[in-house]
């Protein structure tokens, strides 16, 4: 990689393109070199919506040209946790940003009306957004493929929706049809740079080091992908295949994670979902598998008149509008979907939000005037819809409370101890034990992603294990997965990419990697991103769990406090190793 790093500054309208190959040839790529390119251009102690703050989009050396590396990671600082933030997105982004030649994408600056940037090859340029304002994610892709296409080149557009313009932190970015930078609020940092769209198009095709060496590892990874077992399930079912299993035991949050097994589990379960409502299979660019989802919702608005509107499901979703909220018909979750889509809002972080106000209202910690007449009661989606449409319009306070996730909301108003967030976080859809929480808690997102907690505890029942085991196996997969975010691949693939065929794959670019340098890179970036937390003031002693998480059945049973406790002790004493 030659470290093609490309700046815009949103307040002057200027770019200017810098090759960095050194930071390349250390930190390899996506994860790693963002967070390298974070410490650069960001401030730990500082506003994450100020200008100044910086918005990084960084791609790896597989990315486009190996299978299902089809990711492209956003670094910034969050306005959710106040720390580090972090979400990776498909769609067509990574191998537009290939074609461009770019490899890192720095953002700084504010423009002074809402604007959206047009990236073609090495060019930038700031074009007025103005009557963009206020309009949905999928209305603003429509205007903008047909405009910036007409040329007949192929372009991915990232955009923001109306959350993002007001400068909520669970608000996400799109990308090109239905993929997003879902967690820890990118679409408010966009919002705060009146940055509502960047369209990204390039006509560059880069020579390869050894194209003989590079087909026969593409034809190993490509026969993996398309033969292997785990990547079928993400193509015919995809991560819906999850709700069933996770009910039965207990790991299927709940009504606001009351319990873990949820007795409308079969009506919103995957094979549900499929047989009665999907209609369509798409694909990131440059993926075999096909994992996105498509679902048709059909609404009547008149006699004998409807609507119809594709809404892209999966687990997490299903698992956020649906057991959260106690709602077991599909078609509730897509319309609160579809809400949530044209809002711009991150599914998990309102689910969760609107949980916590459902169990606030019914412990009469919110009242009618707070809620202004609305009656909140889990399984109830009219009133869930009624919320997200006066949210949309900022009705009261209460509403534009809503907007900042349930950590805010709780220390204002109350009912902390049933805000089900972590560092201000809320979180994935896994009730299974106690890995899972330290992955909630001290995983460098708070995200399940982060490294494989859910999995280990879902192991237990089958195999229990010391408890030092399963921290040294945590931090372990931890570590791995900075190398595959640095490359940078979907996760669904981790069972496709092990270290030898991710060593015959850089050979093959001409990038010389050894296995020792590999490990080394895997560690490092973990603790660099530890130490960007610190910056921000993350303190692990002041690591505070939900109380009502102490009080319900998980998978593995009941969270003990000092059994957590040693885990965090061990955990951050591991990757120090």
């Amino acid at each position: 990689m030659n470290g093609a790093i490309l700046h815009v500054d949103m307040t002057t309208g200027t770019h200017r393109m810098i090759d960095d190959p050194e930071l390349f040839g250390e930190f390899l790529g996506g994860t790693a070199v963002a967070t390298e390119l974070l410490f650069r251009h960001g401030d730990p102690k500082g506003d994450p919506l100020a200008p100044e703050s910086p918005v990084i989009f960084a791609i790896g050396p597989f990315s486009s040209l190996f299978p299902v590396a089809t990711k492209t990671v956003a670094m910034f600082k969050s306005p959710l946790s106040g720390e580090l933030g972090e979400s990776h997105a498909g769609g067509r982004m990574a191998m537009s940003l290939h074609e461009a030649g770019i490899e890192a994408l720095v953002i700084t600056g504010r423009a002074e009306k809402l604007s959206y940037l047009v990236i073609e090859n090495d060019s930038a340029e700031l074009k007025s957004a103005s009557t963009f304002r206020g309009q949905s994610a999928a209305a603003t892709e429509r205007i903008l493929r047909e405009a910036e296409g007409k040329s007949g080149r192929k372009v991915s557009i990232l955009r923001i929706g109306p959350a993002g313009e007001r400068l909520s932190p669970m608000a996400c970015a799109t990308v090109d049809g239905s993929r997003h930078f879902g967690r820890l609020g990118l679409g408010a940092v966009l919002g705060s740079k009146n940055l509502k769209a960047i369209v990204i198009s390039g006509t560059r095709t880069l020579p390869l080091a050894c194209p003989k060496e590079f087909k026969a590892v593409y034809d190993i990874l490509y026969d993996r992908v398309v033969k292997s077992k785990e990547m079928k399930k993400y193509h015919d079912l995809g991560t819906p295949a999850n709700v069933r299993p996770l009910s039965l035991i207990r790991g299927l949050p709940t009504r606001n994670f009351s319990q873990g097994n949820f007795e409308g589990a079969e009506a919103i379960s995957g094979e549900r979902f499929a047989k009665d409502f999907l209609v369509q299979h798409t694909a990131c660019a440059h993926c075999q598998c096909g994992c996105i989802h498509m679902a048709e919702l059909r609404e009547e608005f008149a006699p004998y008149h409807y609507s119809t509107n594709r809404v892209s499901y999966d687990y997490e979703l299903i698992y956020a509008m649906g057991s959260m909220l106690s709602l077991s018909s599909p078609e509730d979750i897509l319309k609160l979907l579809l809400f949530t889509e044209k809002q711009g809002w991150d599914a998990i972080s309102l689910g969760c939000t609107l949980a916590w106000a459902t169990e606030s209202f019914l412990h009469g910690v919110l009242s009618l005037d707070d809620t202004g007449g609305v009656s909140l009661s889990f399984g109830d989606c009219g009133a869930y819809l009624e919320v997200l449409e006066r949210m949309a319009k900022g009705e009261s306070e209460f509403y534009r409370d809503l907007e900042m996730g349930c950590a805010f909301c709780a220390k204002k108003r109350g009912g902390l101890e049933w805000a089900i967030q972590y560092g201000g976080v809320e979180p994935g859809g896994y009730m299974t034990g106690e890995n899972f929480a330290v992955t909630c808690l001290l995983g460098v997102r708070h995200s399940h992603l982060d490294d494989n907690g859910y999995s280990i505890d879902q192991n237990l029942l089958n195999a229990p294990k010391p408890l030092e085991e399963q921290v040294r196996a945590q931090v372990k997969e931890a570590r791995w997965r900075m190398v595959l975010n640095s490359l940078v691949i979907c996760l669904f693939a981790r069972g496709v990419y092990d270290e030898e065929i991710i060593l015959q794959g850089l050979d093959a670019l001409g990038a010389k990697w050894d296995a020792g340098k590999l490990r080394e890179l895997a560690a490092k970036a973990l603790l660099r991103k530890h130490e960007w937390k610190r910056l921000c003031g993350f303190d692990p002693a002041a690591l505070v769990v939900p109380e009502k998480m102490y009080t319900v059945q998980t998978s593995t049973g009941m969270i003990d406090r000092e059994s957590l406790q040693q885990r965090i002790h061990l955990y951050l004493e591991e990757i120090r190793r």
